[in-house]
């Protein structure tokens, strides 16, 4: 975990490695908690008798499902002590390059992209790059755009 005692501090990491975040697993129950919560309960993520005979041998976590462990792995990769609330203000771009099998664990590589400041904080964007581990290529990469209050 890596920390920031001021935001400020963060606008001198802009283009740089920022954090990495520790490993989550994505198993079959957070799949299926995951498709229930959404109502996307399509054959590749939920039946492993299927999706044994599918594209990928077995059944795969939904995209958006990769893209909601944003906040958890963020949470683990760094901290900015004097922000009092950050948002989520949106996305730049997302995509899912490789699938993420169920059983897989994940973690994702931060990069500051662009600092802006605020009246009463800053907007961050954020590189993130989800890798599966053992994976060749990246599961998901986003910008992440956040609004950080003092």
């Amino acid at each position: 975990m890596r920390h920031f005692a001021h935001q400020q501090d963060l606008a001198a990491t802009l283009g740089e490695p920022l954090a990495d975040s520790d490993w989550v697993s994505v198993d079959q129950p957070r799949i299926d908690a995951f498709a229930a919560a959404t109502g996307d309960e399509q054959w590749i993520h939920v039946d492993p008798v299927r999706a044994a005979a599918g594209p990928f041998g077995g059944t795969i976590a939904h995209g958006f499902l990769t893209l909601s462990l944003l906040p958890v792995l963020r949470a683990s990769a760094f901290a900015i002590d004097d922000v009092r609330m950050s948002v989520n203000y949106g996305l730049n771009r997302v995509r899912f390059p490789a699938p993420v099998p169920a059983g897989s664990r994940l973690r994702a590589r931060f990069r500051l992209l662009a600092f802006e400041p605020l009246a009463d904080g800053a907007q961050l964007i954020i590189e993130a790059t989800i890798e599966r581990e053992g994976g060749g290529k990246p599961v998901c990469i986003a910008e992440m755009v956040s609004r950080h209050h003092r």
